[in-house]
């Protein structure tokens, strides 16, 4: 099973080129879909797109920070659907995927992580959205919100230069207050949760432990996302044409991962700050809720 076995490989040989040749022919969802996922989305998180005059016309690879759980996919990829008619594919972890949910996954534009799908989806020109740090980051606890814990990650730097992609640095915030944190995931298999979890060989010694994730809560204790307000904020890109189909040095990796998580970094602070600017003209309900 992907979810618990850090060693699966959901796709490879055959069935690694029809899942890519699948992933291709997606198309954005209906616009009826589209119209009443935004309508939702609005009237709980209001995002607010910010600086898309940084966006490129050409196809990007926004590279963003994630947020508990991967809640923030939606928060981005549906605005920037509706309002700039970009259609994001979200790369997810590989222990997403099963026979079960592919249709709806890449139906709602997600791919795997996998370099070959990427390489794909660039050649035919598509809009990417990277989290480099994964399920890592997705599962970080309070005390590392709006942290980058990218580990030693540099396959998307490979991958833009190896096409000359342009990378878009994109911040988000607001999701990372969605739930609170019950109980940290490095205190999860120490739990009577956790021991059940063992017992019912959810959690062995194959499981991967960047999957023991946060127990959230949301509004009034219950499993719903706090209503809080999202901002998107966009960097100036990053042009890596001039690399195109060369070798890049690991110095020049090193300095444009890094160039792209400074100007993440630089984003959060005043996003924060605007978050708790705009919270004191909240109304009586949405504070309730968002405490």
């Amino acid at each position: 099973m992907a979810f618990t076995d850090k060693t699966a490989v959901p796709y490879s040989g055959d069935d690694l080129v029809r899942y890519i040749d699948k992933a291709i022919q997606v198309k954005p969802p209906s616009s009826k879909f589209v119209k009443l996922a935004d309508k939702l989305i609005t009237r709980m998180f209001d995002p607010k797109l910010i600086d898309t005059h940084n966006i490129p016309k050409q196809p990007c690879l926004f590279i963003a920070n994630h947020a508990m759980y991967a809640v923030d996919g939606p928060i981005i990829g549906l605005p920037m659907l509706t309002e700039q008619q970009r259609f994001l594919r979200p790369l997810s972890d590989k222990f997403l995927w099963n026979s079960f949910n592919e249709n709806l996954l890449l139906n709602n534009g997600i791919v795997i992580g996998h370099p070959d799908v990427c390489t794909a989806l660039m050649k035919n020109g598509s809009d990417l959205l990277v989290f480099p740090g994964g399920a890592h980051e997705a599962t970080k606890s309070a005390e590392d919100k709006y942290k980058l814990l990218w580990k030693e990650r540099y396959g998307f730097i490979k991958l833009a230069a190896k096409h000359g992609y342009t990378i878009v640095p994109t911040a988000i915030v607001g999701p990372e207050e969605f739930y609170g944190h019950l109980i940290e995931g490095e205190d999860l298999p120490n739990t009577i949760l956790g021991r059940g979890l063992k017992r019912l060989g959810i959690i062995n010694e194959n499981t991967r432990s960047d999957l023991f994730g946060p127990v959230p809560v949301g509004i009034f204790g219950t499993l719903i996302p706090k209503p809080q307000k999202c901002y998107i904020q966009f960097a100036p890109p990053l042009d890596l044409s001039r690399y195109k189909g060369k070798r890049l040095a690991q110095k020049t990796m090193v300095n444009l991962r890094q160039h792209v998580a400074d100007a993440i970094n630089e984003m959060v602070p005043p996003l924060l700050e605007r978050r708790d600017e705009d919270a004191l003209t909240m109304g009586r309900i949405r504070r309730l809720l968002t405490r």
